[in-house]
């Protein structure tokens, strides 16, 4: 495959991004250029111009010549200056190669087993490993890792770091830092992380410990994570502090993306295929660095209870999530003597991703036969569900049939009981629980993490890392149960918890239609909600995980 002089510029100018950990909204600022500018420019959508080539060389203080004679040389150059823009320096690990020619040609088996652009690692499989990293930021841990002096152990010890590691590899702290504790996976265990290990002017951060000695429970927040503007400056990994580890993570997410459209050559879809490939070990490795300096352990394959237990190879275990599907009785009644609505379908953003924020079993699930909520708890509850006689809005049981005591989650247990403090309901009648202490800040730092991620990439319209992102967050709710395409985890209550927090919240934003007086006329699946009436000065328009999108409108009662 050869390469034209252009092709050639964008893959330099990402590997160049990579290696000073810069984003687009970074190098736009530096140019004088509004950032979708350059997003068009590296998408292929908008031509470099020979002006902005000088300004790429000026910004990154290497010669023209040596911008355009590849991602290798280009990187390699500016590694030998000593650093790149805003960073420290870093030693040179790569050797000085010859400029290469305008166009060049680079064989797809070149392109899967040389060395990394960034810091000369050798590659395993391009596409599985991506040259034995994670992230580019490992690189920068490479090159830190062959100077010939090494930082004072103290500046380290302040900074809280810790290294990286590749996908489904444990996370592995340095000496100074607290060490997760190895997990008999039948027992809670709490690691506390002491006062002076935290950095100067970091607060401590705020997870409650289980059963007795948890904290109160975390105040409610909206759907997405507080995101910071994407062009923020950037720190490296290796001077942040586990604090800041979902900045880390995003950084870590979008480093990723852009080293694999460099293997792909800029080929958008087979980069895009790569990625969701490698979904599964990728974000479990995400989720392991999300929970360094954390304060516990939690289980990772305690004993699984029978009622989590699937029957069939392809059935189902005894947990009733509450999924909904429901229309309106009476709407459909009035459709038939003539009347008719005026419906709008809106979509949930990001459904399972706003369920992460959700109460979690932290070690193995002991059984309780106290019939008490405890909200410092989390588990799986058998109860009697109260009656529901409410016909313009459905059952937060969801289209349930059987009668008698069923098996259900925390989150519709929680569900159920704010309803009965609205005086929609009793309280739902427990009989027995399986329980272990619970947090709702166990994935806290992921979900923040892969929703500014989100965020950033819907605000820079590159749906690569929205769809990297989706299949991130979409397949670790799918594979943290019985599924033998995940072997780092097998938490069948998280997977149950989870997937009912997205039902609950669902039904949440269809009693505020109701409330609100819209009438809702049908809720269906995880995500979607088809209300008549005016729904924009109740529901914020947009794809941000606190807002919804309209997917189509439809007139019920006349022609679809």
């Amino acid at each position: 495959m050869t390469l034209g002089t252009e092709d050639l510029l964008r893959l330099t100018v990402t590997a160049l991004m990579s290696r000073s950990g810069e984003r687009q909204g970074d190098l736009a600022a530096a140019l004088g250029q509004a950032q979708a500018q350059v997003s068009r420019k590296q998408g292929g959508k908008q031509h470099w111009s020979l002006e902005d080539v000088d300004l790429l060389a000026a910004h990154y203080r290497i010669g023209v010549l040596d911008l355009l004679a590849g991602p290798t040389h280009a990187v390699t150059v500016l590694s030998s200056l000593g650093s790149g823009p805003g960073q420290a320096s870093l030693p040179l690990a790569v050797p000085p190669v010859a400029p290469a020619p305008h166009a060049v040609s680079v064989p797809r088996s070149e392109a899967l087993s040389g060395p990394c652009v960034l810091c000369g690692a050798p590659a395993t499989d391009a596409v599985e490993g991506m040259w034995q990293h994670l992230t580019s930021e490992e690189c920068a841990e490479a090159l830190d890792a062959a100077a010939p002096l090494a930082a004072p152990a103290e500046d380290a010890s302040q900074a809280g770091e810790f290294a990286p590691t590749g996908p489904g590899e444990p996370v592995t702290a340095h000496s100074g830092d607290p060490q997760p504790v190895p997990v008999d996976d039948g027992v809670d265990v709490v690691v506390p992380v002491p006062a002076a290990r935290e950095p100067a002017g970091q607060a401590p951060e705020a997870e409650p410990a289980p059963a007795a000695e948890a904290s109160e429970p975390a105040t409610e927040e909206p759907d997405s994570a507080s995101a910071a503007p994407a062009d923020r400056p950037t720190t490296s990994a290796a001077t942040r502090a586990p604090g800041y580890a979902s900045e880390m993570l995003v950084d870590q997410i979008h480093a990723r993306v852009r080293d694999v459209l460099a293997w792909s050559q800029g080929d958008i879809e087979e980069a895009q295929a790569a990625l969701i490939k490698t979904a599964i070990p990728d974000v479990m490795a995400l989720f392991e660095r999300s929970r360094v300096g954390g304060r516990y352990a939690h289980s990772k394959f305690p004993p699984t209870d029978d009622i989590l237990r699937k029957k069939t190879q392809k059935g189902a275990d005894e947990i009733w999530e509450g999924r909904p599907k429901w229309r309106n009785k009476t709407a459909y009644d009035a459709v038939k003597k003539g009347e008719q609505f005026e419906v709008t379908a809106l979509d949930m953003n990001a459904a399972y991703l706003s369920a992460f924020k959700c109460w979690l079993p932290i070690g193995k699930l002991v059984e309780d036969a106290t019939g008490v909520h405890d909200p410092k708890r989390s588990g799986v509850y058998q109860i009697t569900p109260p009656v529901w006689e409410h016909p313009d809005l459905s059952n937060p049981l969801g289209a349930r049939k059987e009668p008698g005591p069923v098996w259900v989650p925390d989150s519709m247990v929680r569900l159920l009981l704010d309803c009965a403090k609205w005086n929609l309901c009793k309280a739902p009648e427990i009989h027995r629980a399986m329980l272990s202490g619970g947090t709702e800040s166990l994935l806290e730092k992921l979900r923040r993490a892969l929703a500014e991620s989100r965020d950033i990439a819907i605000t820079e319209n590159d749906e690569i890392v929205v769809e990297y992102v989706k299949a991130m967050y979409s397949k670790f709710v799918s594979t943290i149960g019985e599924s033998s395409a995940n072997t780092d985890i097998r938490r069948p209550d998280w997977m149950h918890i989870i997937r009912s927090k997205a039902f609950t919240n669902l039904w949440r934003k269809a009693y505020k239609a109701n409330k609100a007086g819209l009438s809702v006329i049908e809720i269906s699946g995880t995500d979607e909600l088809h209300v008549a009436g005016d729904w924009r000065p109740v529901f914020p328009e947009g794809r941000a995980l606190n807002q919804v999108k309209a997917k189509n409108t439809y007139t019920l009662g006349g022609k679809h």
